[in-house]
């Protein structure tokens, strides 16, 4: 990527984020790798907020808001009719929540790259509905309070796997990214701009109203979920060809949990529990990757 793309901004200051919004940084990040050439499909979510009432708005780009459901298939549209006025250039991406993704616009989004359509799905997760409360997706993780799972009724199920998930429909690019690793971002961003295809990437965006932590943890927050393995980084070709991006300090867990309020009721026997579900779900990525296991 040249150095003066990445001196271009694409989002104006001024957007209704909440101080410390990783998903303001997320689509920061990634404009800065795709550029004004873009058309944005935004279903329901945080950012049908953060980017302001109209007429005004944050981006720079053009930006259709859609029905919660209909990410895939408005981007499908929105790709066919430029192809039809032979418009190759301009890059078609949706941009959702992880409600928009993970559940209620699974339906449209599988059907769309099930067909391969040629577009670029991104993911922001903040791991629940944020916009509507702090309620539960299956975005999020085992152990969280939300507004929906509180009190001693903390979600215990574990977190759905988006990414193998699109795997598993052989597209030919899905890939993790993180707010916290922004030229890691930018570089999975362009790859999947020069690729042809239905494209994913999911990124890691860290809310500090929804997860209980102060607006200056953000970054930290989300370098630590990489960090303890949580939120591994790393890319699929062809639903056949991992590469791990990034080795990780393999910190334990709870130096992540502890950070946040919406862990704090959990025990050392939960976390200890939680630490073996990390170590399992890594242990299996590095056998997709090819990676020897360490052995004591």
């Amino acid at each position: 990527m040249q150095l003066d793309n990445l001196n271009r901004e694409h989002m104006c200051s001024g957007h209704v984020g909440c101080p410390g919004c990783g998903a303001a940084l997320a689509m920061r990040f990634l404009l800065k790798a795709l550029g004004n050439k873009t058309i944005m499909i935004i279903p329901a979510c945080c950012w049908s907020i953060i980017a302001g009432p109209y007429p005004q708005s944050t981006l720079k780009i053009p930006v259709l808001h859609s029905a919660f459901e209909t990410g895939g298939a408005v981007a499908s549209g929105v790709r066919a009719a430029h192809d039809i006025k032979g418009d190759t250039e301009t890059t078609v991406v949706t941009w959702a929540g992880d409600g928009g993704t993970f559940d209620i616009g699974f339906q449209a989004l599988s059907g769309a790259v099930e067909r391969n359509e040629n577009f670029i799905y991104v993911c922001y997760d903040n791991e629940a509905y944020m916009n509507t409360g702090v309620q539960r997706s299956s975005s999020t993780p085992y152990g969280a309070w939300t507004t929906t799972t509180p009190g001693q009724h903390w979600k215990r199920l574990r977190k759905k796997n988006i990414v193998e998930a699109l795997v598993a429909h052989r597209i030919p690019y899905a890939a993790t990214a993180s707010i916290a690793f922004p030229e890691d971002l930018m570089r999975k961003a362009k790859k999947a701009k020069d690729m042809a295809g239905s494209r994913f990437i999911h990124i890691f965006s860290s809310c500090p109203t929804g997860w209980g932590m102060p607006s200056e943890m953000s970054v930290k927050i989300a370098r630590m979920a990489v960090q303890t393995t949580i939120f591994p980084l790393y890319e699929v070709e062809d639903g056949l060809r991992y590469t791990i991006n990034y080795t990780p300090k393999g910190y334990l867990v709870n130096e992540y949990f502890r950070l946040q309020g919406r862990f704090k009721h959990l025990t050392e026997e939960d976390l200890e529990s939680i630490q073996e579900m990390v170590d399992e779900d890594w242990n299996l990525l590095l056998r997709k990757a090819g990676v020897a296991l360490e052995t004591s």
